[in-house]
């Protein structure tokens, strides 16, 4: 901190910095890193009253300062479906699981943010509430492709679109001619459009989702559903010059033309999830709902390859897709896959999911920050989130990676105790987080932000 006037110093044996862990004193002033030392570089007392006046906070040996991770796949629900959840519970799940920054998806809330009087909705009823920092997708859907430029410029991070049932009525997929027109206009504008990838003519010839079993359920969504519809995406990005961004990858048999297209120079990305990369097809009972999601979770054998992806950079980045919903919609009375609602709540729960998991496969806590935070702020444009810099945003998690706990989805902040990851032993704890510069607490006050495009 020499020579630097600071408002607040975290002394951390152990910080994820660069790329790699190191010990470091972190500097903060006004809600921003104004100093990234060596860990010698400045004396503290471990409480109030340090250097310059400077809050001085000392993390213990088994604690590690993380960023803030940044998660660009959440659905809030809110307006409209609030008993599903709400940005009062989604931003404390978030904060208590290390997440600082959300942008929410267009849908399940009602009206879908498809204009920008939905948007401007969505944001009023957030404003107050918001524990951490929030963005918004826009959507893309048949009869409102003529809002995009106006979604654009009102501040959304890009627009979501489906190429199957999206699973509620008032978000209609686009099909193939209108996915090319709705790409045209994003890729005029320089905006990301991002694509649930499953083929709907594949979908339909596949035998309709019914019943206990979990292999029937599987297979109703074959990853030929996948593959298929990537290769559209691959197909318009090419003809369109546009930038796109699969969603929620399960097929790892699309890992090949997904290569293939970045090598060719195409800006795509994709991303993946905690509960295809560490839940396995084998481990669902029958009757599980639980575990039904869209597309499905596969077999092991195809996460081995994920896993292989993830590593070579041919999958970019790791998000919860947290997809929350009430006990009732999961049909437990019935277990049927049919019936049940797909989805996975998991927004606080993805990073002691993630680094559980990649611990297993000799991965580094270093590349879980780099899937989980860094890549997903570049791809959206907060290169100000994600990293311990000088100049970025002072949010922070204090990890304890060696903490293991079982998953008591009754003591999660998510509004209603349904996950997959119920009863699941984790290893990482999330111990404290942190939004520009200030702790987040059970009792705090709403201080985030809301975030528009291009906002620093």
């Amino acid at each position: 901190m020499r020579g630097v006037q600071a408002d607040l110093v975290i002394r951390a044996p152990r910080a994820i910095i660069d790329g790699r862990e190191r010990p470091a004193v972190v500097s903060v002033r006004e809600g921003r890193i104004v100093a990234v030392d060596a860990f010698d570089a400045a004396a503290g007392d471990g409480g109030d009253g340090g250097a310059d006046g400077a809050r001085v906070v000392e993390l213990t040996d088994d604690e590690v300062l993380l960023p803030g991770l940044v998660d660009t796949h959440v659905h809030v629900n809110e307006p409209g479906r609030t008993d599903w959840e709400g940005f009062d519970s989604a931003t404390r799940a978030a904060a208590a699981g290390g997440v600082t920054t959300i942008i929410d998806m267009p849908l399940n809330s009602i009206p879908s943010t498809v204009t920008v009087d939905a948007l401007r909705a969505k944001q009023e009823v957030a404003a107050p509430q918001v524990h951490v920092d929030v963005g918004f997708w826009g959507g893309a859907v048949p009869d409102h492709l003529s809002d995009i430029e106006a979604l654009h410029e009102a501040g959304v991070f890009g627009f979501k679109c489906f190429l199957a049932d999206s699973g509620v009525e008032e978000f209609p997929p686009l099909d193939p001619d209108q996915f090319r027109a709705a790409m045209t206009k994003t890729a005029r504008l320089g905006a990301l459009l991002i694509v649930h990838a499953e083929d709907a003519g594949t979908l339909e010839a596949a035998v309709p989702a019914s019943g206990r079993a979990y292999g029937d359920f599987l297979a109703s969504r074959p990853p030929t559903a996948e593959d298929v519809a990537i290769g559209l995406v691959i197909d318009v990005t090419r003809e369109t010059g546009g930038r796109s961004h699969v969603l929620h990858l399960s097929s790892a048999s699309a890992l090949g033309s997904l290569h293939a297209a970045r090598a060719e120079g195409l800006d795509l990305s994709v991303e993946s999830c905690p509960h295809y990369l560490a839940l396995d097809a084998d481990e669902i009972a029958d009757g599980a709902t639980q575990f039904k999601c869209c597309p499905p979770i596969r077999d092991h054998t195809n996460q081995d390859e994920l896993w292989a992806g993830l590593a070579a950079g041919d999958i970019d980045f790791v998000v919860s897709d947290h997809s929350p919903s009430t006990a009732d919609l999961k049909q437990f009375d019935v277990g049927d896959f049919g019936l049940a609602w797909g989805g996975i709540a998991s927004l606080q729960l993805g990073l002691p999911a993630m680094w559980s998991a990649a611990r297993e496969r000799g991965h580094t806590l270093a590349d879980v920050v780099r899937w989980m935070a860094t890549a997903t702020a570049d791809r959206v444009g907060l290169t100000h989130k994600g990293r311990l810099a000088v100049g970025a945003d002072a949010d922070f998690v204090v990890f304890a990676p060696e903490e293991e706990w079982v998953v008591d989805v009754t003591a999660l902040h998510h509004k209603n105790p349904v996950s997959a990851w119920a009863d699941h032993n984790l290893h990482g704890q999330v111990r404290q987080t942190w939004l520009h510069g200030i702790p987040i607490t059970n009792d705090s006050a709403p201080g985030g932000r809301l975030l528009t495009r291009g906002q620093r």
